[in-house]
């Protein structure tokens, strides 16, 4: 088990060097997007062929101690042997049903929309049921490193797994941050108050339009389920996001974003201070 462990530690290291079709257009860097589409995806373990996940770059270097985010895809049917992590993921499912939990726990199904956390040390198996099961993987520093169960320790931080049908959603009246009725926005982790790293869902009812605003020094947003469609602060051309594609900007912006699928849309977003999301002016 301690050689299949560091042969999934050392190929999900090279998932950094995915190549992906991230563009910053018209001469304006601060913009950043990956759609679905053009994410290109690596075996983590060769040794398990077909059978092992994959993983696709968003933005970042897992090897390097930075922010990074992954797309990570399961055949059903996947479980990994117990393992520890070096550093704490977040996570998001955005399709099939995930498990992450203590080796001996009952498995919990989470679905679409469900998040997690996983602190460093802690004993854990990851397991996938249903076809193209997709997570979203988030970690603020690096490297990301897999090791063997038998390395366990206590980091005095405790995983936090949270159901789809679990998340507590706040309309406008009790959202500082959403203008308008109709949206809704959950907390996740973090600070509320200005210039502070946190985690939110924002759920757009379908057709919703308007603005997403920002001065934060850094925003990302990874669609997690619908089909939304944004126009990036500063450019004129509209982008379609399926679940799974990001965006991002640095500093003051103005995007225009709007849910088009007959469905709702849910987009998981981490930024350095506040944002507010209403109608546009």
């Amino acid at each position: 088990m301690r050689r299949s462990i560091a042969t999934l530690a050392a190929t999900l290291v090279a998932v950094a060097g995915l190549g992906t079709a991230q563009a910053a257009a018209s001469g304006r860097p601060e913009n950043k997007l990956v759609k679905r589409s053009d994410v290109e995806f690596i075996p983590l373990n060769p040794a398990r062929g077909e059978l092992g996940p994959k993983a696709g770059k968003l933005w970042g270097d897992i090897r390097a101690d930075v922010p990074s985010g992954v797309l990570v895809k399961f055949v059903d049917g996947f479980e990994s042997p117990p393992h520890i992590h070096n550093i704490t993921y977040r996570a998001v499912v955005i399709s099939g049903a995930v498990h992450n939990d203590d080796p001996a726990a009952e498995k919990m199904w989470m679905e679409p929309g469900s998040f997690w956390t996983q602190p460093p040390g802690e004993n854990h198996i990851t397991a996938a049921k249903g076809e193209n099961s997709m997570i979203f993987l988030e970690i603020l520093s690096g490297p990301y490193l897999v090791k063997p169960a038998d390395e366990a320790f206590d980091s005095g931080e405790r995983p936090i797994n949270v159901a789809a049908r679990n998340i507590m959603w706040l309309e406008a009246e009790d959202a500082e941050w959403v203008d308008d009725a109709g949206p809704e926005m959950a907390y996740l982790w973090g600070s509320v108050e200005d210039n502070e790293k946190n985690g939110t869902f924002v759920k757009l009812p379908s057709g919703y339009s308007g603005e997403l605003s920002t001065s934060a020094p850094m925003m990302r947003v990874v669609t997690i389920q619908g089909r939304a469609s944004i126009q990036l602060s500063g450019e004129s051309e509209t982008h379609s996001l399926d679940p799974g594609s990001y965006f991002g900007s640095q500093g003051q912006a103005a995007h225009q974003l709007s849910c088009d699928s007959d469905e709702e849309c849910v987009l998981y977003l981490h930024t350095e201070g506040k944002y507010q999301l209403g109608t546009s002016p």
